[in-house]
């Protein structure tokens, strides 16, 4: 299976600090890697993978002000859909506009959907539904509009995330600083409640911050301490009394409301979006609609087993467990789609097919080989565009580099085999007066077809 997955470029994947999407994007390519399937991440320059990395841009274009986003997200797109017949199947991180690129493959899409950031998205989606196949990342966050091949929560690396017994005695915000996150309503609940509030996270609207945030900072009981890394998140949360999450808007799913629980704090949140099913009221947090509900609910956190926060997190969020989700629906796709010019070494594609001749491209991947076979009623003539081919003809070895060719008569024993570390490209010219597939004889195959 080799799969092509592509990540937004607004931040490296994994982002340092903020960046959800690439986080995610992150945790699933590693994850697949290490289960032996073969991933090439469309990424920017300065991205991390065990896979193979492919990128049109040095670095995310939030960390670039030169960068004008629109051009370089067209250009990352198009690198990986005007080579998208090199996969078995592409998934799209990228939001709706790779949707409109996908005419220009065959190779089947699968698209997370990570939210809607406007119902004015919603005719990209509808246009190439049933074209496309949608996951959503919560059960509140599908549209009646649209068709899904599944729900899959995302899961969390648990092993970035240190379980703590003990109840910390602060207050907890942690997102980007915007209203619809709620940031002004944590410094209210604070204010009633007397608890300190350490507040963590990217400035996304600085009139906001400015304005509502700033001037109730006193660097003792209300704290701004910025973005937070891996290994701060990682205090942050776990020495907290509790996360405060009242959220604004219809969140999609919320990767600190699960992190904060994979410490073992529980959540007192805003019952919004995907929170009923993120968050297990009474027992892993409370779910409340004002500020009233959240001041009192904090009252009842200390009653919780901080311990049931964490097992609720290995049992549904765990990234082994969205791994293991993602595989079933990419098997699925693709045996939905099966493609005839798709082979486990690779992939064909028909240039001309006349009553006296048929023409192929052909691409082999690296380490791979074809049958060694012979015809009985057409001749064939290989020509290599790119890459390194060994052609065995009649038992002997024959090396053919880019521009060269081999013709191979009626009879002849023969198969093709990539040394390198790229794909190998050949045209096939196939003369005589029938081409069918079953005018062949194989002695040899690597995919027990003899």
């Amino acid at each position: 299976m080799k799969i092509a997955m592509l990540s937004p470029i607004a931040w490296r994947t994994p982002p340092r600090h903020y960046g959800p999407w690439e986080n995610v994007v992150s945790l699933l390519t590693e994850g697949l890697v290490a289960r032996g399937i073969d991933v090439t991440l469309f990424a920017t320059g300065d991205s991390e993978t065990r896979g193979r990395l492919k990128s049109v841009c040095a670095k995310g274009y939030e960390e670039d002000a030169e960068m004008l986003p629109k051009v370089w997200e067209c250009l990352h797109i198009s690198e990986l859909f005007e080579q998208g017949e090199a996969f078995d199947l592409i998934h799209n991180h990228f939001d709706y506009l790779p949707l409109t690129y996908s005419g220009m493959t065959a190779t089947p899409i699968v698209t997370t959907i990570h939210g809607f950031s406007s119902p004015k998205i919603l005719p990209v989606y509808r246009k190439y539904n049933k074209k496309c196949f949608y996951v959503a990342i919560s059960e509140a966050d599908k549209s009646p509009e649209l068709d899904y091949t599944a729900t899959i929560h995302h899961g969390i690396d648990l092993g970035l995330f240190t379980f703590r017994p003990d109840q910390g005695d602060y207050l907890l915000f942690f997102g980007r600083i915007h209203p619809e996150k709620g940031t002004a309503e944590c410094i209210e609940v604070a204010r009633r409640t007397g608890m300190k509030l350490i507040m963590a996270g990217i400035i996304q609207d600085q009139a906001y911050f400015d304005t509502k945030v700033a001037p109730h900072l006193d660097d003792d009981r209300i704290v701004y301490v910025g973005s937070a890394g891996p290994e701060k998140r990682d205090e942050l949360l776990g020495g907290a009394y509790a996360l405060l999450h009242p959220i604004g808007f219809d969140e999609p799913f919320g990767l600190s409301v699960v992190e904060s629980m994979a410490c073992g704090t529980p959540v007192v949140a805003f019952s919004r979006g995907s929170m009923p099913e993120v968050i297990a009221h009474g027992e892993t947090g409370f779910i409340t609609t004002n500020i009233d509900g959240m001041v009192q609910y904090l009252n009842n956190v200390r009653d919780l087993d901080r311990h049931k926060c964490r097992q609720w997190v290995e049992t549904r969020f765990s990234v082994d467990r969205m791994v293991a989700d993602y595989i079933r629906v990419y098997e699925t796709v693709i045996n939905r789609t099966r493609r005839e010019d798709h082979r486990p070494w690779g992939f064909y594609e028909v240039l001309a097919d006349k009553p006296d001749h048929k023409v192929k491209r052909i691409t082999v991947y690296p380490g791979q080989r074809l049958s060694y076979q012979r015809h009985f009623r057409r001749s064939e003539h290989w020509y290599v565009l790119s890459g390194t081919a060994v052609v065995t003809q009649n038992s002997e070895d024959i090396e053919r580099m880019s521009g060269q060719a081999i013709d191979l008569p009626v009879g002849t024993w023969h198969r093709i085999r990539n040394p390198g570390p790229d794909n190998l490209v050949f045209i096939e010219v196939q003369t005589g007066d029938y081409f069918g597939e079953d005018d062949i004889e194989r002695s040899e195959d690597d995919y027990g077809r003899v």
